[in-house]
């Protein structure tokens, strides 16, 4: 288990156990839509930038996609992503700007994988991976103020507000 006090990245599940307000916002706004924009890094170490469909269940937050896809093998070579919840259809903000940033470990364990196919019945084959998160961001309107949101692992939630 990983101390509170610890910069180390959390799972879905020890975010959601600490902040579960924030959790339950940022799980609402990624559901929202179904395609999201997932950022890696490519072997030079320029960014990439691809669609995804985010996945919260089993008390994580999966990462899915097809095999042999570019960020697949940008993600098992180097883990380091950043999520950005899909903005919707207009610039009104009204639900706020949602991202995330952590490390993808991918899951190879059968049991696992067979319990995801059951219950989200997803094209086979794929590469399955569970994110350990580094940092959440939510930026939403508060009148006519901008509050930003933002957590790390060992650290409160901290809250921002600018005119």
């Amino acid at each position: 288990m990983v101390s509170m006090t610890s910069s180390a990245p959390l799972t879905w599940g020890g975010f959601a156990a600490s902040e579960p307000d924030f959790a339950d916002t940022v799980r609402r706004r990624f559901r929202l839509y179904k395609h999201h924009v997932l950022a890696t890094l490519r072997k030079d170490g320029s960014p990439r930038v691809t669609g995804l469909e985010a996945d919260f269940r089993f008390g994580e937050l999966l990462l899915g996609m097809m095999p042999d896809s570019r960020k697949a093998l940008d993600l098992r070579r180097d883990p380091r992503f950043a999520l950005h919840a899909n903005p919707g259809p207009d610039a009104e903000m009204n639900d706020g700007d949602v991202r995330i940033s952590g490390r993808a470990v991918e899951i190879t364990d059968p049991a696992v994988i067979a319990r995801f196919i059951e219950e989200a019945a997803p094209p086979e084959p794929f590469h399955l991976f569970r994110a350990e998160l580094t940092e959440v961001v939510r930026i939403g309107l508060d009148g006519d103020e901008l509050v930003i949101r933002s957590w790390r692992p060992g650290q409160p939630p901290r809250t921002v507000r600018r005119k």
